[in-house]
């Protein structure tokens, strides 16, 4: 029996493939590229802050100190809905506060150091996850970029038939459509298991929130905390009637006499400074890929339970395995290299597509130089502009508007190598200016 898709099946395969691509071409290519920059999203606060203090562990008491002092410094502030402790782990050994309003170091003794400035890795970071757009649009438009990789990487299989038979077959090496276009189906091959999880679970994180957000304003009169209760736990009721810092000295002291095995991430206080607050602690578990589970404790650090994410149901153990899929962060530097060697290739992928599309038409008949150069400023520029905007960061300082500088030098990078097309070799000047561009940031983080 032939199981192999009828001549039609192919065709409308292949159409829906050059159609989803190009739509979206340029946006996926941005967030492919970002995902595999991000991957190192650790390293790169180091690179931003090398003098920040660092330690393997600081002890409850220092912990409780810095709680207070923070709390203290914003007295005369609006009240900030939750403090986070980011508490020294191997990937990050340092011990960070943040609020609503400010992030600052601490010492080992838990003093104040001074203030947290990593402004390049949260700006790239918030690029790949919500495009620099307010939350719910941005987060939105990612997660649909998600879906369509995977109808991507679905219809390309579809589209060839030999795809996989031909895995390790090249039939032109150097240079040509045929070689170009054998190069984006074997390397969509190799990557088809990692561009599936990875954009699966990128779908799932992008689109969580609309759905949330479409869940509570149906069945619960717009209380999202309350879609999210079954998942990750109640938020507590809440009492803004002022109150002393709480206890989170004891809740961390219970942790290490009862939890040991569990590595601590986070501390974090909900509605600090007030009659409603309580503590969650996040502990990472060796072996597991969930990125934590959430032991909850009152504002007296008295044990009252924990969320489920280790434990409980499956669709919860699911749901806090998604980030660290995503994102890389399980395994250590193996498995980020590995993350960072199949998102270029994904990258590539996405590159090759349109140029492959590009070349098609040119081999009808139908020459479009400029839109050409439109896809060499995305593909080159991109990466160009955010060399830009890490200069500038390293240039400028923390307060350096990276959002506008990155956007506008990659806009500026796409009308100039359009109205230069077919008078410049754009294509070249761009590669050397990116290398240059490397080369300056590398010179200057050193």
């Amino acid at each position: 029996m032939n199981m192999a898709p009828d001549t039609s099946t192919v065709k409308k395969a292949l159409s829906a493939h050059a159609a989803i691509g190009l739509v979206a071409g340029a946006l996926l290519y941005l967030i492919c590229l970002t995902g595999t920059v991000v991957v190192f999203y650790e390293e790169w606060q180091w690179i931003e802050q090398p003098d920040a203090p660092e330690m393997e562990r600081i002890a409850p008491e220092a912990v409780q100190r810095g709680v207070e002092a923070v709390m203290a410094s914003e007295a005369d502030r609006e009240p900030t809905t939750h403090l986070y402790v980011h508490l020294p782990v191997e990937d990050l050994p340092r011990a960070t506060i943040s609020t609503d309003t400010q992030a600052v170091h601490l010492t080992q003794d838990g003093s104040i150091a001074n203030p947290e400035e990593v402004a390049w890795s949260d700006f790239l970071l918030a690029l790949h996850y919500r495009l620099n757009l307010p939350s719910l649009i941005g987060i939105t438009i990612v997660g649909a970029l998600g879906v369509m990789i995977v109808s991507l990487a679905i219809s390309g299989v579809i589209a060839h038939p030999r795809i996989f038979r031909d895995a390790f077959r090249l039939r032109a090496r150097n240079g040509g459509g045929i070689a170009l276009a054998d190069w984006h189906n074997r390397m969509s091959v190799w990557t088809l298991p990692f561009s599936l999880a990875i954009a699966l679970t990128g779908a799932v994180i992008g689109l969580a929130s609309i759905a949330a957000y479409g869940l509570g304003t149906l069945y619960y009169d717009g209380d999202l905390e309350a879609v999210y209760a079954p998942i990750f736990g109640e938020e507590g009721a809440s009492d803004a009637t002022p109150a002393p810092a709480p206890d989170v000295a004891r809740a961390l002291g219970y942790m290490q006499a009862n939890y040991p095995d569990v590595v601590l991430t986070y501390a974090i206080l909900h509605d600090p400074g007030t009659q409603g607050q309580h503590i969650q602690m996040v502990g990472e578990h060796p072996r597991r890929l969930i990125f934590g589970e959430y032991y909850d404790f009152d504002a007296a650090g008295n044990f009252a339970g924990t969320a489920g994410l280790a434990d409980g149901e499956l669709g919860q153990q699911t749901a806090a395995s998604i980030y660290n899929l995503h994102f890389g962060n399980f395994g250590g530097l193996p498995v980020k290299i590995a993350y960072v060697i199949f998102g270029l290739a994904l990258t590539a992928i996405c590159a090759t597509g349109t140029y492959i599309w590009l070349g098609k038409r040119r081999r009808r008949g139908l020459s479009e130089p400029r839109l050409l150069a439109a896809w060499d400023a995305i593909v080159w520029g991109t990466p160009l502009a955010l060399a830009i905007a890490f200069a500038a960061r390293l240039l400028i300082g923390n307060a350096a508007a990276l959002e506008a500088i990155f956007w506008l030098s990659a806009l500026a990078i796409l009308v100039i190598n359009i109205a230069l097309a077919g008078k410049l070799p754009g294509r070249r000047v761009l590669q050397s200016l990116l290398v240059i561009g490397c080369t300056a940031g590398l010179v200057l983080a050193a």
